[in-house]
This record gives structure tokens, sequence and C-alpha cells, in this order.
């Protein structure tokens, strides 16, 4: 995926007047688990007639928040209704705060009650809290049914929904509950983009600035280029970023499915973006709080004599273009983000691994970065 020309023409349009619509399939080679992506407009109206002529389950439950059923999931039980499925919804209150194991076992026990056995199958329609909630709930009920992605915000169409990981938060961190399991399938209409706020749309371009970062030059170029066009959702290069991302992290979980060396790279500003969200108090959006991230470790790699400084300029530029922030918030102490990174989950033997960058599209993973080290690209990234 290094790289990856800057072509649109292998997007396929709709006819006119034409009912059905023709989209990209990215492939996750992943064996007997292997499994497509669906990318492109109008998805949610055909999921009905896909699952009828393809199922993955004889009854289907969808798994949403309080906010997307109100939104989508009442339609699109309809419309799976309509093609004679056996389809039920169950919600919980939207946001973080829901993501946690109390949440699970209600949505469990409303399984049981709803007659869900071994056969059904879970559709996690919603953001990326909704697909770690779900995807959870699917890995371990009745010791796993089968379930897909509905992803409807930019953040969990390139990266949340795709690569099974799944999980629920503790009072003492993030995600410290989970499994990977992969979905059946990804379904991700890039129509219900346009509901999205101006912070969640922004939440989901920062990781796609990441796999340019780590992946892809290419696709960092389309970015600075096309960036107006990106925060204006413009179809087609809406469709393309979103299957180059889908594209990217495919490859880089058929290689590494569970975290065991190349997919750490998916964490590029990442550990320090855990730290400023915690220490925060979890009031900076993710996306913006790994954009900071980003910033921070990218100007480490530049002291480190890594990454060339024009990269990092680069980097802040196309960062400021998308209105993301790039400096340490100054009410956050740099011992604090220090003293977070080390309680990081991805911590290995006491011992702190950093993503850095040693150039648009290339990294290094490496647990030789020293306290003083970090303070100084920490304070080095504030405004």
């Amino acid at each position: 995926m290094q790289g990856e020309a800057l072509n649109f023409s292998s997007f396929s349009k709709p006819s006119p007047g034409s009912i059905r619509h023709v989209w990209e399939t990215v492939s996750v080679p992943l064996g007997d688990k292997a499994y497509d992506i669906l990318i492109g407009p109008g998805l949610l109206t055909e999921i009905g007639k896909m699952l009828r002529s393809d199922p993955i389950g004889e009854s289907y439950f969808i798994i949403t928040d309080s906010n997307v059923e109100d939104y989508v999931g009442i339609d699109l039980m309809a419309l799976m209704g309509n093609e004679g499925l056996s389809v039920d919804m169950l919600s919980f209150p939207a946001g973080e705060a829901s993501k946690n194991m109390d949440t699970v076992v209600t949505l469990a026990r409303a399984l049981l009650e709803r007659g869900a056995d071994r056969k059904s199958a879970i559709l996690a329609l919603g953001g990326g809290v909704s697909g770690d909630i779900a995807g959870f709930l699917a890995s371990i009920y009745m010791r796993g049914i089968p379930f897909a992605q509905i992803p409807t915000t930019l953040l969990a169409q390139v990266d949340s929904s795709v690569g099974g990981k799944t999980g629920v938060d503790l009072p003492d961190g993030k995600n410290l509950l989970g499994t990977f399991y992969q979905p059946r399938r990804v379904f991700a209409d890039i129509g219900v983009l346009s509901t999205l706020s101006q912070s969640e749309l922004k939440n989901g371009l920062a990781e796609v600035v990441k796999y340019g970062m780590i992946r892809d030059p290419g696709l960092f170029q389309l970015l600075e280029e096309k960036w107006w066009d990106i925060v204006n959702l413009e179809p087609m290069v809406t469709a393309h970023i979103v299957k180059v991302s889908c594209a990217i992290k495919a490859d880089v979980v058929a290689n590494d499915e569970f975290e065991g060396g190349l997919r750490r790279i998916l964490n590029f500003g990442h550990t320090v973006g855990h730290a400023v969200e915690a220490g925060a108090g979890y009031q900076i959006p993710h996306g913006e709080a790994v954009a900071i991230g980003m910033m921070v470790v990218s100007r480490l790699s530049v002291y480190k004599a890594l990454m060339p400084e024009e990269d990092l300029k680069r980097l802040d530029a196309l960062l400021e273009k998308l209105g993301l922030p790039r400096h340490v918030p100054s009410n956050i102490a740099t011992e604090e983000i220090l003293n977070l990174t080390r309680h990081d989950k991805k911590v290995q033997g006491g011992r702190v691994h950093f993503v850095l960058s040693k150039g648009i599209g290339k990294t290094l993973i490496t647990d030789e970065i020293s306290n003083e080290e970090l303070a100084r690209a920490i304070e080095g990234s504030r405004g």
C-alpha cells in the first residue's frame, strides 16, 4: 500500500436510474477468518438483501447506542424486516461511559430473553464504542457468535471496525478487558458520514493522517492536496481515503493479527495520545488527542535524527488545514503525561514501546526512549 497512485477511476459509479449501487471491496486475508470490507454510498439500504442472499446467521440482533438507534437503527431494522429476516434491536446509552462490563451483561441478558442462540448474529451499528461493545459481546456470548460491523463514523470506518479488536473499559483504564475477534463482514456506508459533526469528522481524519504517516506517502500527499474536498466529504475522495486506510490496516492485520510485532505501527501517536486523553479527563476527543500524540512522537523522531524536519513541518501544516490540534494543552503537566505513558496497556516488561517516524511512510518501533527525551518532545510541542 505504500505510495499508492492518486487514481479514482477504479471507484464504480452507479449508472443513472440504477437501484443498486456498486461498491469497493477490501479483503482482509486471514485464512478461515477472512472477510470483506464493503465501502461506498447507499450500503445501508442493501444490507438486508446481502444478508438474505449470503447470511451470517439465522436471526439478527442490531446492537447500537441510543443516538444511532433513532436516526439509523430503526430504518435498518425495517429494511431488514422487509427482506424477510428475523431482526431485533438492543441499545445502550450513548457515550464512552457505557463501555463497561455492566453494559455487556445487560445486553447479554437481553439477548437471552429474546431468544438469541448460537445460530444468531450480532450487527454492531454505530461508532467505535458500539463496535467495541457489540464485538466483545459477540466474542463471549455462548462462547462466540458471528457478528458484522456497520460503522457510522469516519473513525470507525477507517480504523476501529477493522482488525478484530474488541473491548470495554475498567476504572483503571480504557480497553483493559477485551478480545481479538474478527467480524464476518464490514459495511462502510460513506453516505452516513454527512450526519457527523465537524468534531466527529476530525476524529476520523486523525486516523487517516496516521495511515499516511506510517505506510503511505501517496495517501499523505492526497490529504495535503485534497484536504478541502475531504473536509467537505466529496464522495469520490472520501470513498478513496476510506478504501486506502482500510487496505493498509487489512494488510497490517493479516500479517500480525494479535499485535505481536508489525501491528504495533498502528499505535503511532496513540501512546502519548492516550496519556493526553487521560490527563484531560477524557474531555479531548480521541482523534484530537492522537493528532497531538503524532506531533510529539514526530518531534521526538526529529530530535533523534530519524525524521527529516521538513516532514514534521508537513505534518504540522496538514493537521492545521484539517482543523486538528498540534500542541500539548498547557493545563496538562509534562510529568503527568510521562507517568500516564508508563501505565499504558502496551507497556511490556516495564518498558514503553514507542512508534517513531523515519519520514512520511516509514516507522521505527523502539523502547529506548528516556524520560528526558520524551519530556523534551512534549515541551517542544506546546503552543
